[in-house]
């Protein structure tokens, strides 16, 4: 088969395209011809050797933890029946997801929902996930008005659809015109360019006295601050990343002072508060991720490369040049 391997950290170039023997399913596993393979911000970090939420892998290395795709072969204690099966799977703390072949323990394994192709399973499989994790921090209904940053990404795709479909008003921001029109036809209430200098005052034209009730915050920074700026009393700022400029400065810090005086609450729900939420197992919230998907409430947005593409890839990833959850195809 051939996969894409990182042989030394460093810049997205080191991702080389090339072949490499075929994996063999053990006992319990199987083995699944990808048709579609999921790329996250942490491979990025994983990739240039830096500390992350997974410890730096040996080199050589098959990178990604979110594959689609059929089951071709099967490990001992493992059901036949499985051959053919249009799966998806989280491969957890093992990579291996950047290939034409990927071997996963079967209990990973979840049925692809007729109505998603390979590449909108991996979406949900990963960055549904997340947007479940996510939401377990909040409870969103008619009335409440939300502003999403990064609303053209991954999860910021499926937030804006999932607060909608609660029956709130949601804002939603992104960087340029073409982001800014994709989440205007996502069906925000109001897409604003935070690239714009006017940006805040747009959305207080539009909120009011109101404010807002939930900063759903992946950005930081200048544009987290602002938009903190613009939550009501009882408003709840969710910070699950911090990306562009304020990558190297983490997310934006409130001192306990400012939230009491604001009557507002800041909490980090990614990683492990997330799990914790979800009572430890992640499979909660896949289960839930790909429900909501399979009833068509959820529709993830993907940009796709080629297997062979793996370091434009990255490279567009790091530099916020793409749109929804960004997708390999061998």
């Amino acid at each position: 088969m051939h996969a894409i391997r990182l042989h030394a950290f460093g810049p997205a170039e080191n991702l080389r395209y090339e072949p490499v023997p075929d994996p063999v399913p053990g006992p319990g596993q199987v083995r699944i011809a990808v048709a579609a393979a999921g790329v996250h911000l942490v491979d990025t970090t994983l990739r240039r050797g830096e500390a992350g939420p997974f410890p730096a892998p040996e080199l050589p290395s098959i990178p990604g933890r979110e594959v689609a795709g059929t089951v071709d072969r099967v490990g001992a204690g493992v059901a036949a029946s499985l051959l053919g099966a249009q799966v998806v799977a989280h491969l957890g703390a093992v990579p291996g997801g950047y290939a034409e072949l990927a071997v996963t323990d079967a209990a990973r394994l979840h049925e692809i929902p007729a109505n998603l192709d390979a590449a909108q399973a991996v979406a949900m499989i990963g960055t549904g996930r997340t947007t479940m994790g996510i939401l377990q921090f909040t409870e969103l209904k008619p009335g409440s008005v939300v502003l999403v940053t990064a609303a053209a990404g991954g999860i910021g795709t499926l937030l804006v659809q999932y607060a909608k479909n609660a029956g709130a008003t949601v804002i939603g921001l992104a960087g340029g015109p073409a982001k800014v029109d994709q989440v205007r036809r996502n069906g925000a209430d109001l897409a604003v360019d935070y690239l714009s200098p006017d940006w805040p005052e747009r959305v207080r034209a539009r909120v009011g006295d109101h404010g807002t009730n939930v900063l759903f915050d992946s950005v930081g920074g200048d544009v987290a601050r602002t938009g903190i700026d613009l939550l009501a009393p009882g408003g709840q700022h969710l910070v699950y990343g911090w990306s562009g400029k304020s990558a190297a400065e983490g997310p934006v810090r409130l001192s306990a002072a400012e939230l009491a005086e604001r009557g507002i609450t800041s909490e980090t729900v990614i990683g492990p508060p997330m799990s914790a939420r979800a009572g430890g197992d992640l499979r909660v919230l896949e289960d839930r991720a790909m429900a909501e998907a399979a009833a068509g409430r959820l529709r993830p947005a993907i940009h796709r490369f080629a297997l062979a593409d793996a370091a434009a890839a990255h490279r567009a990833l790091e530099t916020r040049a793409t749109t929804g959850k960004v997708v390999l195809e061998p």
